[in-house]
């Protein structure tokens, strides 16, 4: 049976998009020589932040979106044999344009 996840309030979850294994010389870099990822692609958005007024703050992120995030942000947690992340908005650093 498949899990899945709603995050709250102003929280997404992200997929990791894997850092290249080559650098733009060629050459092959082992697991250990391998930046964090700092790329993801939105797999879930919560409903907003709620305010003090009692609505909520629109997200401006929606499932598939491709996001670059800090190095350290987020909670990573596996899920289903799968390694995601969780952050706030906020964390998000930018949404790429392609």
């Amino acid at each position: 049976m498949a899990t899945t996840i709603r995050p709250l309030d102003d929280r997404i979850v992200i997929k990791e998009i894997e850092a290249e294994e080559k650098t733009s010389g060629g050459i092959v870099l082992p697991d250990t020589a391998r930046e964090k990822p700092q790329r993801g692609r939105v797999v879930a958005v919560g409903p907003g932040k709620l305010l003090d007024n009692g609505n909520r703050a629109e997200i401006g992120l929606k499932e598939g979106d491709e996001v670059l995030f800090g190095k350290y942000a987020g909670t990573e947690i596996k899920l289903n044999g799968e390694e995601i992340k969780i952050l706030r908005e906020s964390d998000v650093l930018a949404k790429v344009i392609s």
